[in-house]
């Protein structure tokens, strides 16, 4: 078994018994499911690893239990094959740092690189994203309340440069791997909490490692141990980098990649082929068979409120128009 961002995974692993098991006692409790719905579970943390012969856990941030489990057999993929480095780290003050961070953002803005700012309240974000806003900067806000595609579409449109900033509170860590992102922000990093922690703050700077000039700026007013562990790691990594590459004369190189994210290119071919498809059943709605007909009026229905969603009131009224002729069309067949 291969577990890729273990220190993620692991304790969902973990939790998933006691959780599932909370929920439906509560149900059980007050009498709205039997109790034999509680034998339908998920397996405990020792159940799952009974069935496990050998596993490998993939964490730039190893978490203690799989350290322990692992007994310290640590194996570090700390050198990239592009020779690019961990990020510079630098640690300024909080006074003055929206200013300092809208100079780093209109300086990286013209050298067509993008940042990544992350805060540590939803309020902050978007007073923030507001601020920027005003100052003439391209900016767009991810929070949690967004939809796992439209936040996929955000990301891209970042990639796309179709803005330069990306402010979030805790969505810009794992998973997001783009070389365009040559600067990350992070705001009030001396908070100590689950989003300023150690492991945090390592996944959270390492966003900007895809890039040659990648650098983390921290503002805080003082240094906590979750900072000084944080930036110690990231400056041990970047110094065993830096001497290899010294040492087989490698220059970094910028990452090539293919900015269309393959999951926005199927969800585009499926919405064309199925608006083609719905365009081709309607020129031929006089042959449809009667039980093929409430289907395609379902389609067009979704289709139309797509529309109506995105503001294109011409496209819908168009479904509007094509659904009640179908609907007439199905009840003179029913006659």
């Amino acid at each position: 078994l291969v577990i890729d961002e273990s220190h993620v995974t692991i304790p969902q692993i973990h939790g998933m018994y006691n959780g599932d098991r909370s929920r439906k006692m509560v149900l059980i409790d007050h009498g709205f499911r039997l109790p034999s719905a509680a034998d339908n579970r998920p397996l405990k943390a020792e159940e799952f690893w009974d069935k496990v012969n050998q596993c490998i856990f993939v964490s730039a941030t190893p978490g203690d239990w799989e350290l322990q489990v692992s007994d310290n057999h640590v194996v570090e993929q700390i050198i990239r094959p592009t020779g690019v480095l961990d990020p510079e780290i630098f640690v300024r003050p909080t006074e003055g740092q929206i200013d300092d961070l809208l100079a780093e953002v209109k300086e990286r803005a013209l050298r067509q690189e993008r940042v990544l700012v992350t805060t540590l309240t939803k309020r902050m974000a978007e007073d923030l994203t507001e601020y920027l806003d005003e100052h003439g900067v391209r900016v767009r806000y991810l929070h949690s309340e967004i939809h796992s595609i439209e936040r996929i579409e955000i990301i891209q449109d970042l990639r796309d440069g179709n803005y330069d900033v990306l402010v979030g509170v805790n969505l810009l860590r794992e998973g997001l791997d783009l070389p365009e992102v040559s600067l990350v922000a992070i705001l009030d990093a001396d908070k100590e909490g689950f989003l300023r922690a150690e492991r945090s703050l390592i996944q959270t700077i390492g966003r900007a490692a895809r890039h040659v000039r990648g650098q983390a700026i921290l503002y805080a007013d003082n240094l906590t141990d979750s900072m000084a562990k944080a930036i110690e790691e990231t400056e041990r990594r970047r110094a065993i980098q830096m001497a290899y590459n010294e040492k087989h004369g490698i220059t970094p190189q910028p990452i090539e990649r293919r900015k269309r994210n393959a999951i926005l290119s199927f969800l585009e071919v499926s919405r064309r082929l199925n608006a083609q498809e719905l365009e081709e059943a309607y020129e031929h709605k006089d042959d449809l068979p009667l039980e093929d007909i409430p289907e395609l009026i379902s389609q067009l229905e979704k289709q139309m409120k797509e529309a109506a969603k995105n503001l294109d009131f011409e496209e819908a009224a168009k479904y509007r128009d094509r659904i009640k002729a179908l609907r007439d069309q199905l009840l003179g067949k029913h006659s």
